[in-house]
C-alpha cells in the first residue's frame, strides 16, 4: 500500500504493548482512522489509553471481543490467539489480519526516496536472540549499516520509518509474528532448530511447525537449516522460495558441499565458495565464539551463513564474533568459587534449551524448576543424566522434574526446596555448592518458566547471580 491509501482507512488494532501502541501511532500518523481494542482494563492500560486518545486515536478498552463497525483491516499484537472471537468475526467479515511485522513489511517503501533494506530473518524453538545480535556484529564488522530488530524488543516499525538509513537488517522473529506475516519475503531466513514450544497457543506441534517455516516463503537467495535437526530441513523442502534460491546447512560438524561446519577448531564455509566440491574457506576459529557452547556454535554458524549468504568476506565474520557479547542470563559465567564454576543460563525456559545447556558442561550441579507450561523432563533427564554430579530443584512444578529424575537418574542426589519465594535462590546455590567439587559447574537452567517465583528470567538470573556472588563473599 502507498502512502495515500491509508487515508481513511478503518483499522482495528488488537491489543496494547510494545507492537500494538507503535502501530496504531504509525497508523494514526498516515491518515487511517485507528481503533485500538484490548481486552485489558487495568491501571497501565488505562494510561496507555489515555495518551492515545490525546493524540486522537480511539481506545475501547475491556473489549478486545467484538469486531468495531466498519473495520477494514486489523493489525494484531503478536501474542493474540488465533482463535479469538475477533479473529472470528474478522474471517465472517471477509477482513484480513495482519501482525506488527506483516505491517512493517508492507510499509518499508512508504517514506520517498529511500530503497527498503533487505531482511535476514532468523526463527526457531531457542537462541534466536542470540543469532541475530551475532549476525548483526558481524554485518557491522562488513562496515554495513544494520540493526538487530523484531521479537528482540526493537520495533521494525521503528526501523522501516525511522530516520535511520539501514543497508541490511537482522530480524528475529517468533512463531507468532510469522503466524500473522503472509506475505513476508526474505533476502535470506534460518531456522535455527524446532522443539515442541507454544503449544497451547499453536495448537498443534504441526501447527508450530508451518508457522515457523512461513520465514523461508520468498527467500530469493538462502533458506538456512540445522543439518542436525530433520524438522528445519524438511521446511526448507516445503517451502516455496525464488528460482536460485539455495538450501544452506549448518553442522557442527565437518560441512559437506552447500553447509557450513567445524573442522579441527575451524568454523569452515562450503557453501558461498567458487567450488564447493572441493573448496572451504575459513571464517573464524571455535575460540573467537563467546561463549563456545556447542548449541552457541551452531549459532554463530547460522548466523555466518545469512551473512556469507548477504554477499560478507571472510574477515568480518570473525571479527563480528569476536566482538559479539552475549546476553545476560544466556549462559553467562559468574564467578568462580573454591574450584567450583557458576554459570546462569536463566534464558533457558524449555526443555530444548536446557538440554543444549547441559550438554556444555560436565560435570554439573544442576538447579532447575519453575512453572512447566505443559512439559514433560523424561527425554532432557535420560540424555543428560550422565553429566549429573546432583540437582537442586525449586519452583511449583518441580515435582515433575523430580519424578523424571527417580526414574532415569535414581543415583543422582537431589535436593528438592519447598518453597516458591524469591529468598529461595541463596539456599538453592548454598545447597548446589554443598553437591559440587572442585571442577564442576553450578547451572541455573531451570527448564521452566520463572512467572510461580519471579516476575521474568532475567530476575531470577539476576537472584541467581546475586546468591553466588554473596556465596563468594562469605568464602573469601
Amino acid at each position: 500500500m502507498s502512502e495515500l491509501d491509508w487515508q481513511g482507512k478503518r483499522v482495528t488494532v488488537a491489543g496494547l504493548g510494545v507492537s500494538g501502541i507503535p502501530a496504531a501511532r504509525v497508523l494514526h500518523g498516515l491518515g487511517a482512522v485507528v481503533t485500538v481494542v484490548n481486552d485489558g482494563a487495568d491501571e497501565r492500560a488505562q494510561a496507555q489509553a489515555a495518551e492515545l486518545e490525546a493524540e486522537g486515536i480511539t481506545v475501547r478498552l475491556g473489549d478486545g471481543a467484538s469486531l468495531p463497525e466498519g473495520t477494514e483491516l486489523i493489525v494484531t499484537a503478536p501474542g493474540w490467539k488465533p482463535d479469538k472471537p475477533l479473529f472470528a468475526a474478522a474471517a465472517e467479515a471477509g477482513v484480513e489480519v495482519w501482525g506488527d511485522v506483516e505491517l512493517a513489511w508492507r510499509l518499508r517503501e512508504v517514506t520517498a526516496g529511500r530503497a527498503a533494506a533487505p531482511w535476514l530473518a532468523v526463527t526457531g524453538t531457542n537462541g534466536k536472540t542470540t543469532t541475530v545480535r551475532m549476525l548483526a556484529s558481524i554485518l557491522e564488522a562488513a562496515g554495513l549499516k544494520t540493526a538487530a530488530v523484531g521479537n528482540i524488543g526493537v520495533s521494525l516499525l521503528d526501523a522501516v520509518l525511522g530516520d535511520e538509513k539501514y543497508d541490511v537488517l537482522a530480524v528475529e522473529l517468533s512463531s507468532y509474528q510469522l503466524h500473522w506475516a503472509p506475505s513476508l519475503r526474505a533476502h535470506s531466513a534460518a531456522v535455527l532448530n524446532l522443539a515442541p514450544d507454544h503449544l497451547d497457543w499453536h495448537g498443534s506441534m504441526e501447527a508450530y511447525a508451518a508457522d515457523k517455516g512461513r520465514i523461508y516463503e520468498g527467500n530469493t537467495v538462502a533458506c538456512v537449516y540445522n543439518a542436525a535437526d530433520p524438522a528445519t530441513e524438511d521446511l526448507v523442502r516445503e517451502a516455496d522460495v525464488e528460482e536460485g534460491c539455495r538450501a544452506i546447512g549448518f553442522t557442527l560438524g565437518p560441512p559437506g558441499p552447500s553447509q557450513l561446519g567445524v573442522v579441527e577448531g575451524i568454523l569452515v564455509d562450503r557453501a558461498f565458495v567458487p567450488n564447493r566440491q572441493k573448496q572451504a574457506q575459513e571464517l573464524a576459529e571455535v575460540s573467537d565464539v563467546n561463549p563456545p557452547a556447542p548449541h552457541n556454535i551452531a549459532n554463530a554458524l547460522a548466523a555466518a551463513a545469512l551473512a556469507r549468504a548477504y554477499g560478507v568476506e571472510p574477515a568480518a565474520v570473525r571479527d563480528g564474533l569476536r566482538a559479539f557479547r552475549p546476553d545476560a542470563h544466556r549462559i553467562e559465567f559468574v564467578a568462580e568459587v573454591d574450584g567450583v564454576a557458576y554459570v546462569d543460563d536463566s534464558k533457558a525456559t524449555n526443555t530444548h534449551a536446557t538440554e543444549a545447556s547441559l550438554a556444555a558442561y560436565d560435570p554439573i550441579v544442576w538447579i532447575a524448576g519453575g512453572l512447566a507450561k505443559g512439559a514433560t523432563f523424561d527425554e532432557l533427564v535420560e540424555r543428560s543424566a550422565k553429566r549429573l554430579r546432583g540437582v537442586v530443584l525449586i519452583g511449583a512444578d518441580r515435582a515433575l522434574i523430580r519424578e523424571a529424575l527417580a526414574r532415569h537418574a535414581p543415583e543422582v542426589p537431589v535436593v528438592d526446596l519447598d518453597r516458591t519465594d524469591t529468598g529461595a535462590m541463596p539456599t538453592a546455590v548454598r545447597e548446589a555448592a554443598g553437591l559440587a567439587r572442585p571442577g564442576d559447574t553450578v547451572l541455573l537452567a531451570p527448564a521452566c518458566a520463572s512467572m510461580d517465583m519471579f516476575a521474568n528470567y532475567n530476575k531470577r538470573g539476576e537472584a541467581f547471580a546475586d546468591a553466588v556472588r554473596g556465596l563468594a563473599a562469605e568464602r573469601a
